[in-house]
C-alpha cells in the first residue's frame, strides 16, 4: 500500500497529518505495516517499510542528540515514514529532528489532532493483510508456473522468462562473482556464462543465506547491467543447499508494483535454486562452510566447530575473528563484505540471517594482531546504510572459539549505542570493560557502583545541567591528556582546567597517581551502560 494512500485513509485524516520533512521521498513509497511505539530504541525491532506512529512522550524528554539518533536509526532501518503527535506534551517537532529527517530521506509527519492509534493500526493493517494474502497467492501462481517449466525440461533462461513475463520486469540471475547466469525480459543481456562462482563466501569457503533475505526497492546504482529504463531494482538472494549461489535482480519499470515484484521474487527462490542445483551443485567444502557459519551463529560447542571448520578449510588451531553487521540491507551488503574479507584475510566465510550479516575471518599465525588490525581498517571502507552497525569480535585462539568471538561482537553491538561510541566499526577489544561488566554484574550493582563513585558529579550535572561527567569521561579516555580532551570537547584549555578542577573538588582531589583513577574510569564507562 502506498504511503500516499495510507495518509488519505479516513482513520489517518482524523489525526490531521502535516508533512514536515522529506516530501520528495513520499511518492511511490510503500507501507508494509503500521506500528505504534514510544520506545526510542525501537529501530532494531523493525524490519523496514513500517509507518511508525509516536505520541511524542519519550521524545519530549529526550536530549537533542537522542532525538536526532532516533530519526537516523529509523531511516537506516528502512522505515517508510514516522508520524509524531503534537500537543501539550510535545508542542512542536524539534527543528533538529526535521533536519535529520530531511537529510536522511525519511518522511516525517506531524499529527495535529488526537486520534486513536489503535484504530488507525486496525484499519490500515487489515487492508495490508488482505493485500499481502493476494500478493502471496499471485506469487505462488508464478512459482508454480516456473516449476512446470522446469519439470518440462526448461533451462534457466526459460524459467526466468516465465518470471519476467508474469511480473512485467527484466530479470537477471548473477553469481556471487558477478557473472550473469541467465536473464530474460526487459533489458535482457543474455547469459554470461555457465559457471562463475556457485560458492558463497570469501576465500572460497562458501557461505549461507536464509533464502528469504530481500532488499526490495533498491536504487539502480551499484547493480551491474541494470537497464537504462529501469526505475528501481529489487534483489533477492538465491541459495542452493544453504550456500549463496546467486542473486536475482528484478528491474522495475514505471507502473510496476514493487511489492508484487518483491513477493514474486521471494516466492521464486526455491525453483531457481533447483534450476541452479541441476546446473552447478555446491561442493562439500561450500556446504561445510555454510553449516559452520550456522553453528557459529547459534553458539555451537567447540568440538562441533572444529569438525565443521576443518571440512570448510579453516585451520582448527588457527586464530579467528568474528564480524557482525546489523543492517536492514544485510543481504545487499554480503557481496561487498565478502570482497573486503577476500582482500584482507587468507580465508573467510559469511552468512546472512534476516537483519544480521556475520562472517568468520581466518587470520595468519604470524603477525596475527597486525592482520586483525588490517581487517578492522578494511571493514571501515565498507559502505553501509545509515543506522547500520559493524563490530569485529575479539581474537579467538582456534576455530573452537569462533562462537565466543561472535557472541562478544554481538554483545559489543548491544552495548555500543548506549556507550556513546560513534566509530564506524566497533572493536570488541575496546569494549572489554563494558563486556565484562555486562556479563558479570547485574544492572543494579553497576548503578550502585556508579552512584557511590560519581554521585557528586552526577548531582551537579542534574542540578545545573552541566557536562562534568562527559568531560571526565573524555579526559580519562584520552589517557588524562588535558590538551587532547580540550580539543575533543572544543574547549579552550583554560576552560578545560576549570572544569577539571571542579570535578576534582567533587571527587576528592586529583586522581592521578592514586588508585582512584582506575575506579573513576571504570565508573564513567559503567555509567554509559543500561
Amino acid at each position: 500500500m502506498f504511503l500516499e494512500d495510507v495518509l488519505k485513509h479516513r482513520s489517518v485524516q482524523a489525526a490531521d497529518p502535516l508533512l514536515r520533512a522529506a516530501g520528495s521521498a513520499v511518492a511511490g513509497r510503500q507501507v508494509r505495516w503500521v506500528h505504534s511505539s514510544e520506545v526510542l530504541d525501537i529501530a532494531p525491532l523493525l524490519r523496514g517499510g513500517e509507518l511508525l506512529l509516536s505520541g511524542g512522550q519519550a521524545l519530549a524528554t529526550a536530549s537533542d542528540q537522542r532525538r536526532v539518533d532516533y530519526v537516523r536509526e529509523l531511516a537506516g532501518r528502512g522505515v517508510a515514514a514516522v508520524a509524531i503527535e503534537t500537543g501539550p506534551v510535545l508542542p512542536d517537532i524539534p527543528e533538529l529532528m526535521l533536519v535529520a529527517a530531511e537529510s536522511n530521506g525519511l518522511p516525517l509527519f506531524e499529527l495535529r489532532k488526537v486520534a486513536p492509534f489503535v484504530g488507525i493500526m486496525q484499519e490500515i493493517n487489515s487492508i495490508l493483510v488482505g493485500q499481502s494474502v493476494e500478493l502471496l497467492q499471485r506469487g505462488d501462481e508464478i512459482s508454480h508456473a516456473m516449476a512446470a517449466e522446469l519439470a518440462h525440461g526448461g533451462g534457466l533462461d526459460e524459467v526466468l522468462a516465465v518470471l519476467a513475463g508474469q511480473t512485467g520486469t527484466g530479470v537477471r540471475l548473477v553469481s556471487p562473482a558477478g557473472v550473469t547466469l541467465g536473464s530474460a525480459g526487459v533489458g535482457s543481456s543474455g547469459s554470461g556464462g555457465a559457471g562463475g562462482g556457485g560458492g558463497g563466501g570469501a576465500g572460497g569457503s562458501g557461505g549461507a543465506s536464509d533464502g528469504g533475505n530481500s532488499d526490495g526497492g533498491l536504487g539502480t546504482e551499484g547493480l551491474a547491467g541494470v537497464s537504462p529504463g529501469a526505475v528501481s531494482t529489487t534483489a533477492v538472494d538465491v541459495p542452493v543447499r544453504g550456500v549463496l549461489a546467486a542473486r536475482l535482480e528484478l528491474e522495475l519499470t514505471e507502473g510496476v508494483d514493487p511489492a508484487f515484484v518483491r513477493v514474486a521474487g521471494e516466492r521464486s527462490v526455491d525453483i531457481l535454486g533447483l534450476a541452479l542445483l541441476q546446473r552447478m551443485p555446491p561442493g562439500l567444502k561450500e556446504l561445510a562452510g555454510a553449516e559452520l557459519m550456522r553453528a557459529v551463529h547459534s553458539g555451537a560447542q567447540p568440538w562441533r566447530l572444529e569438525q565443521l571448520g576443518a571440512a570448510a578449510g579453516f585451520a582448527v588451531d588457527g586464530p579467528v575473528a568474528a564480524v557482525m553487521i546489523r543492517s536492514a540491507a544485510s543481504g545487499r551488503l554480503r557481496p561487498a563484505l565478502d570482497a573486503v574479507l577476500a582482500g584482507a584475510v587468507p580465508h573467510a566465510a559469511s552468512y546472512a540471517d534476516k537483519l544480521e550479516l556475520i562472517a568468520l575471518a581466518g587470520l595468519p599465525r604470524e603477525g596475527t594482531r597486525s592482520a586483525r588490525a588490517s581487517l578492522l581498517e578494511a571493514l571501515g571502507s565498507l559502505e553501509v546504510p545509515e543506522g547500520s552497525a559493524v563490530a569485529i569480535g575479539p581474537l579467538g585462539q582456534g576455530i573452537g572459539e569462533a562462537a565466543w568471538s561472535m557472541a562478544e561482537a554481538r554483545r559489543t553491538l548491544d552495548l555500543a549505542p548506549r556507550a556513546g561510541r560513534s566509530r564506524h566499526v566497533l572493536d570488541a577489544e575496546a569494549f572489554g570493560v563494558e563486556r565484562l561488566a555486562a556479563e558479570s554484574l547485574d544492572a543494579a550493582a553497576r548503578r550502585d557502583y556508579v552512584r557511590r563513585t560519581l554521585g557528586p558529579v552526577l548531582e551537579h550535572d542534574e542540578q545545573r545541567n552541566s557536562q562534568l561527567l562527559h568531560t571526565l569521561t573524555v579526559w580519562l579516555d584520552s589517557g588524562c591528556n588535558t590538551a587532547q580532551a580540550a580539543r575533543e570537547l572544543h574547549l579552550e584549555r583554560q576552560s578545560m582546567y576549570h572544569r577539571l578542577q571542579r570535578i576534582f573538588d567533587l571527587c576528592g582531589g586529583d586522581p592521578r597517581g592514586t588508585g582512584r583513577l582506575a575506579s573513576l574510569h571504570l565508573a564513567t564507562r559503567l555509567a554509559r551502560l543500561p
